[in-house]
């Protein structure tokens, strides 16, 4: 394999991000409007939103002396950063939360007052975008989001920043949660994984689902019962056909599943020699926390995540020591890296 160069800003940002091993073990905290909601559901009332930035502040506080780096959002969680560990890598979202139902497509949009630039002033180590996007969708459509990412990779590239890219597979045709999109959803997992790893978009790391939808696989944790989509042996063929096409380093995000369920797909990406480079862990590790910080308050929240939290996200290092490989083994080791400017 021939070197592959990197400008020292995201060479040094990306390793920001990742332990002493090179595996990215990064929490996610950058929830937004679902996190709202779910405090209120708790609650029985609205809530401000410094009770977002409470309750973030609290989950930083406790997990990133677990985690390699935080992920966060620039509108409730820059106030939760000064609790982190010292060492921990930040990760910021660049991206507004949700999409207008009324335009078809589930366009991309940017938080408007924030550029790559204002978030690497703000401490990011890295930018993050969450993209929700069909490979097999009308062309014009995915041509604006195509563009949407190539835009968002210059502007990185420009401030040598890491680009870290969230797509997110979806089919307006079909129920998401359901079984026939289950049955589709690797080939969409795997098509998105191989077209963002092209150098046009300025990738440096794929934040990807699980390639299948776990609730479908037939005796796994997470298996309901009832008509499943694939058995074992299709689930790592599934780890395999995705891996294969990625050209960039990628890491699994726990798409809000139990830490359990979570745990269980990394070890079989193990099992089917997946060279996965870590996680972005966010719901799996602190959602059973929101009641516990609706119902009772902020001491109450830390008091559990002190307990559950914290055994969590170790039980979750564990299985990443054991299946994770460093982010720089997808360019062949870290001496085949030249770090350029």
């Amino acid at each position: 394999m021939s070197k592959v160069k990197m400008t020292k800003g995201k060479f040094t940002r990306i390793q920001n991000c990742s332990d002493s091993n090179g595996i990215i073990a990064a929490a996610a905290m950058d929830q937004r409007g679902s996190l709202k909601k779910s405090i209120e559901k708790a609650r029985g009332t609205a809530v401000a939103d410094d009770v977002l930035t409470e309750f973030k502040t609290i989950v930083t506080k406790v997990l990133t002396p677990y985690s390699s780096a935080i992920l966060m959002d620039p509108e409730y969680g820059l106030p939760s950063l000064e609790a982190r560990a010292p060492g921990t890598g930040v990760l910021l979202a660049y991206e507004k939360t949700g999409y207008d139902v009324g335009v078809k497509g589930r366009l991309p949009d940017l938080l408007p007052e924030w550029s790559a630039r204002r978030l690497l002033e703000s401490g990011a180590d890295a930018v993050k975008i969450l993209l929700y996007y069909n490979p097999f969708d009308d062309k014009a459509i995915n041509s604006v989001k195509t563009a949407f990412i190539e835009r968002i990779g210059a502007e990185c590239a420009a401030v040598d920043v890491p680009f870290f890219l969230e797509p997110l597979a979806y089919d307006d045709n079909y129920d998401e949660k359901g079984l026939e999109f289950a049955k589709i959803k690797p080939k969409y997992v795997t098509a998105y994984m191989e077209e963002f790893s092209k150098d046009r978009y300025g990738v440096d790391i794929l934040k990807v689902e699980i390639p299948f939808n776990v609730e479908f696989l037939a005796g796994s944790r997470a298996f309901k019962g009832g008509e499943a989509a694939y058995d074992k042996q299709a689930a790592l063929g599934f780890f395999h056909s995705s891996a294969a096409v990625a050209k960039r380093p990628f890491i699994y995000l726990s798409a809000g599943v139990d830490d359990d369920v979570f745990r269980e797909s990394l070890e079989l990406a193990a099992e089917a020699g997946v060279g996965y480079s870590g996680v972005l862990c966010g719901r799996a590790t602190w959602k059973e926390g929101v009641p516990v910080f609706g119902e009772k308050g902020g001491a109450a929240l830390e008091e559990w995540l002190l307990d559950r939290g914290v055994k969590n996200i170790q039980a979750l290092n564990e299985v990443l020591a054991k299946g994770g490989k460093p982010w720089y083994s997808a360019y062949g080791g870290l001496d085949n890296i030249e770090v350029v400017g």
